[in-house]
C-alpha cells in the first residue's frame, strides 16, 4: 500500500509538472500585451520580469534581440530598453523561482505589481466557504432522496423522484442561477441579486450564500440521487442480503446493517473525491453571481490576459483535480478492508 501510494504521489506531481509547463510554454508564445498604468506602474512591473529573468534590460537599443517590448522615459538622458527573453530561457527561470523563491509572478492588469500568489490567496477562501456549504446541503438531501427512493423502487414515489432527477439534472448551471435570480431576488426581493459587499450587514452576507449554495449543490444532489439508488437497488438483490433474511433478520435490521452499509462503499469515496475537486470554485456561476473566488478570478486572467494569475489559477485546479483522483483511490482500501491498492496477489 505505500509503495502504491508513493507511486502515485509521483505521478500526480509528474502530470502537474507537465501540465503547469506546456501551459507556461504555449502562452509565452502568445503575442506579448504590455501592462496597463501610466509609466511608474510599467516600469515597476519591467524592473520585475527583469528580476525573474523574463525580459533583458539595457540602457540602450540592442538589435539582436528584436523589437523592444518597452522604452522608459529619460531619466537624466538615459533610457531603459525592456527586450523579451527566448521561451525556453524563461521557462528555467520560471521553474527556478518556485522552486527557490516560490516567486509565481506579478499580476500586470488585473492588480498592477501585486503578486499573484497574493491575490489568489485573497479569495481563495470564498470559493472554500461556499463548496463546504454546498457539500454540506447537497450530500445528505441526495443520499436520503436515494436511499427513499430506492426503498421505494418501482412505486410512485420512485418513479417521481427519478423523473425529477432527469429534469433538474439536464437543466445548465447558468440557466438555473438565471431563473432562480429572476424570482426571488428581482421579482421577490427576498435574495440579493449579486454576492454582497464587504461593508454588507451579517443577515445578508448570510443571504448571500442561499441563492449560489443552491445552485452548486444542485447537480450534486440529483448525482448522489441517482448513484445511490443505483447502489440501494443492486445491493437490496444480492443473496447475502436474502441469507441475512433467511437467518432471523427484519427487513429494517437487514437494510441498516448490510445494505446501507455495502451500498456506501462506492458512494463515500465519490463524496470525498467531489468535495477536493470543487474547491476551485465554478467558474460559470462565480462570474454570473459576483463571487470574488478563484474561479471568477480565472476568467479575468484569461479576459485581461494576465497569464501569472492564470498560472496559479491552474496549479491550484490541476492539484486539485489530481489530489481528487489519488484519495479516491485510496479512500477504497481504508473503506472497504477487502481492498487493498497495491497489494501482491
Amino acid at each position: 500500500m505505500g509503495k502504491y501510494v508513493a507511486k502515485r504521489i509521483g505521478l500526480a506531481l509528474m502530470t502537474a509538472y507537465i501540465i503547469l509547463s506546456l501551459t507556461f510554454i504555449l502562452v509565452k508564445l502568445l503575442p506579448f500585451d504590455r501592462p496597463i498604468g501610466g509609466d511608474a506602474q510599467q516600469i515597476a512591473y519591467f524592473d520585475k520580469q527583469y528580476s525573474l529573468g523574463y525580459v533583458y534590460r539595457f540602457d540602450h537599443e540592442e538589435s539582436q534581440y528584436g523589437e523592444y517590448l518597452y522604452k522608459s522615459p529619460a531619466e537624466h538622458g538615459r533610457s531603459n530598453f525592456y527586450y523579451q527573453v527566448p521561451v525556453m530561457t524563461q521557462y528555467v527561470n520560471w521553474l527556478k523561482n518556485i522552486i527557490t523563491k516560490w516567486d509565481w509572478g506579478y499580476s500586470k492588469t488585473f492588480q498592477p505589481n501585486v503578486s499573484a500568489a497574493v491575490i489568489i490567496g485573497s479569495r481563495i477562501g470564498y470559493s472554500i466557504r461556499l463548496n463546504i456549504f454546498s457539500v454540506i446541503f447537497s450530500v445528505p438531501l441526495g443520499i436520503l432522496l436515494g436511499i427513499w427512493a430506492a426503498l421505494k423502487k418501482n412505486s410512485l414515489t420512485d418513479h417521481t423522484i427519478s423523473t425529477l432527477v432527469m429534469v433538474f439534472i439536464s437543466i445548465p448551471s447558468f440557466v438555473l442561477i438565471s431563473f432562480i435570480l429572476r424570482i426571488f431576488a428581482y421579482d421577490l426581493g427576498w435574495l440579493p441579486s449579486s454576492w454582497p459587499t464587504e461593508s454588507a450587514s451579517t443577515a445578508m452576507k448570510a443571504q448571500g450564500y442561499i441563492i449560489p449554495v443552491f445552485c452548486l449543490s444542485f447537480g450534486s444532489v440529483c448525482g448522489y440521487c441517482r448513484f445511490t439508488r443505483a447502489e440501494l437497488c443492486e445491493v437490496l438483490e444480492s443473496d447475502y442480503l436474502l441469507l441475512a433474511r433467511t437467518k432471523g433478520l427484519t427487513r429494517r435490521q437487514a437494510i441498516i446493517r448490510h445494505a446501507l452499509k455495502n451500498a456506501m462503499v462506492p458512494i463515500f469515496p465519490s463524496i470525498l473525491a467531489e468535495f477536493i475537486g470543487i474547491l476551485g470554485g465554478s467558474m460559470i456561476l462565480e462570474q454570473l453571481y459576483g463571487i470574488p473566488g478563484i474561479g471568477k478570478l480565472f476568467v479575468l486572467a484569461l479576459n485581461y490576459k494576465d497569464y501569472d494569475i492564470l498560472f496559479v489559477d491552474m496549479a491550484i485546479f490541476t492539484t486539485l483535480g489530481l489530489l481528487a483522483g489519488i484519495l479516491l483511490d485510496l479512500s477504497y482500501g481504508f473503506i472497504d478492508p477487502r481492498i487493498r491498492m497495491g497489494a501482491k496477489k
